[in-house]
C-alpha cells in the first residue's frame, strides 16, 4: 500500500482490474478533486506493485503523458514528463533526473482480489462525488 503520508486509508475506490496494469506498461488515468482543483491522476505498475499519482509534473504542472496512459520512458523503469523530460522514480515519485522540483503527490492504493483501488484522503476526493 501507499499513500499520501501519514493519512489513514480513506474510502476504497475501484479503479481497474489487477491485468489492465502490466510492468512498465501502459497507465490507468482516473479523475480527481485535489485541494479542491479538478485534475487527472494515474496508477502503473512497476516491479510488481501499483503506484498512483496525481498526474501534474513538479517543474512547470503539465501532465506527464504524452500519449494518453504512456507514463514509462522507453526502459519501463523511469516515469518521464513527456514536456521537459523530468524523470521520476516510480516506487517514491522522487525526481531522479531533469527539471522536476520535488516529488510527485503519491495517492494510496490497494489491490486485492484481481481488482485495483485508490483511496481518498482528506485533500484527495473522486470527481464523480
Amino acid at each position: 500500500m501507499s499513500g499520501l503520508g501519514g493519512d489513514p486509508p480513506g474510502e476504497r475506490i475501484f479503479l481497474c482490474a489487477s491485468g489492465d496494469l502490466v510492468d512498465g506498461g501502459k497507465g490507468v488515468a482516473f479523475e480527481v478533486f485535489w485541494r479542491g482543483e479538478a485534475l487527472r491522476a494515474f496508477a502503473v505498475r512497476h516491479r510488481g506493485r501499483v503506484q498512483a499519482y496525481i498526474n501534474r509534473c513538479t517543474h512547470v504542472w503539465t501532465e506527464l503523458d504524452y500519449r494518453e496512459g504512456h507514463f514509462f520512458d522507453a526502459t519501463g523503469e523511469l516515469l518521464v514528463c513527456a514536456t521537459h523530460g523530468a524523470l521520476f522514480e516510480p516506487a517514491t515519485g522522487c525526481c531522479v533526473g531533469g527539471p522536476g522540483r520535488g516529488p510527485l503527490q503519491k495517492i494510496r492504493t490497494t489491490e486485492e482480489d484481481g481488482r485495483v483501488y485508490w483511496h481518498t484522503a482528506p485533500l484527495l476526493q473522486p470527481q464523480n462525488a
